[in-house]
């Protein structure tokens, strides 16, 4: 282990308050009470690898932020990753960058959709999804997820096919790994998948942001399941989360197909949209060139946070059921054993625990009676989030 990473300490609480920070500074203005501790939103509350931070200050030092490019090294230390994390071969050529993955789901849609066509996405799931859908004036199609006596999620494939000829789909918004279920689905799952979407025609928007973050099992990526595959998916990547970085507005979708990303590069166009954050492709390329150690470290902690939120809750809140998650650092709590309307619950974690969750009910219709808690954190906060769940739950 380098000296590097024997720095790191994710024991370590850093004051974010008073940094402009989404998910401390502004609950307020959110509706929540100014003290709320925070795990919603999906960043995480450690200090990035010591060689990003020494790399951006290298470049700050030269003092001018003009218009910037990247050259090879940019992709060849992304590409490696890949390679090495997922056995996924890339070519420069497919590299297309945006300042986030949102922002692709929405180019994405305006592209290779026209108003009222209908897009398929598969609920509870990352609510963006339904908002760049709804947004653009296109037709939400949702082929829902069904949580079955495993434990785990499943994807209805009748359902899906179904959905998808009924609706004439055009488009398929996937989530891999899935937040927030936690799925990380495998080669067959995408196989079924890509077969009926090579069946009907349908473009595939993989989102494979959380690809580093996998528990139980191994991420395949989408677009390397088939030549099909390939061909008719835009891959979304992004430093954002495994690295922590997300402020920095950087992620790399890939497209192998030339005309699907000669049409996905000309509606960036056409929304006025060129060059990145400065910074954030610095830190990009310094994260997938010197990150691994301390990505591996991360892990480990993730690990070992998960196994005391499962016996916490095991042992002393019995009444909330965790979803036994294979991916991502963002937990599936299973809440209806409470018997709580979504009013009642969100009165007793808000305002009883002084706890801010992401209700799941913004994740669709089959997220009501859930939560999504972050658990990217110092143990001590989870701690305390956890006790203070507790302790609201015992006065029911």
């Amino acid at each position: 282990m380098n000296q590097s990473i024997e720095r790191i300490n994710f024991n370590i609480v850093v004051n974010r308050r008073n940094t402009n920070c989404l998910k401390y500074d502004f609950a307020v203005r959110r509706g929540r009470p100014e003290n709320v501790l925070p795990l919603w939103v999906a960043d995480m509350d450690f200090k990035v690898a010591p060689e990003i931070i020494k790399a951006i200050e290298e470049r700050t030092a030269h003092g001018i932020f003009g218009y910037s490019e990247v050259k090879e090294s940019y992709f060849e230390a992304i590409s490696a990753w890949m390679e090495k994390k997922h056995g996924w071969k890339v070519e420069s050529d497919w590299l297309v960058k945006t300042p986030g993955v949102v922002y692709a789901l929405a180019m994405a849609v305006q592209a290779f959709t026209k108003p009222g066509d209908a897009v398929i996405i598969q609920q509870p799931v990352y609510y963006p999804f339904s908002e760049v859908i709804r947004d653009n004036d296109r037709r939400i199609v949702d082929s829902s997820l069904e949580l079955r006596e495993d434990g785990k999620y499943h994807i209805n494939f009748e359902d899906f096919e179904q959905k998808v000829k009924q609706n004439h789909v055009k488009l398929f918004l996937l989530c891999s790994p899935h937040n927030p279920v936690g799925r990380v689905w495998t080669r067959e799952e995408l196989k079924r998948i890509g077969e009926i979407c090579k069946k009907y025609d349908v473009i595939v928007v993989s989102d494979e942001i959380h690809e580093d973050f996998v528990l139980e099992g191994k991420h395949q990526v989408f677009a390397d399941i088939s030549e099909d595959a390939r061909e008719r998916t835009i891959t979304c990547t992004s430093p954002s989360k495994t690295f922590n970085l997300a402020g920095l507005q950087v992620s790399n979708i890939w497209i192998a197909n030339e005309n699907l990303r000669k049409k996905f590069e000309k509606q960036i166009a056409a929304s006025g949209y060129s060059q990145l954050n400065t910074l954030g492709l610095t830190a990009c390329e310094a994260a997938y060139r010197h990150g691994e150690e301390w990505h591996r470290e991360l892990l480990g902690y993730l690990r070992s946070n998960l196994n005391f939120l499962r016996e916490f809750l095991q042992t002393r809140i019995s009444e909330v059921k965790l979803i036994e998650p294979e991916g991502t650092y963002l937990i599936w709590l299973d809440f209806r054993g409470l018997g709580l309307t979504e009013e009642q619950r969100e009165e007793l974690l808000t305002q009883k625990a002084g706890i801010w969750l992401d209700s799941g009910a913004i994740f669709g219709e089959a997220g009501e009676g859930f939560e999504r808690i972050n658990i990217a954190c110092p143990r001590s906060i989870l701690k305390d989030a956890l006790e203070r769940i507790e302790r609201a739950v015992h006065t029911l």
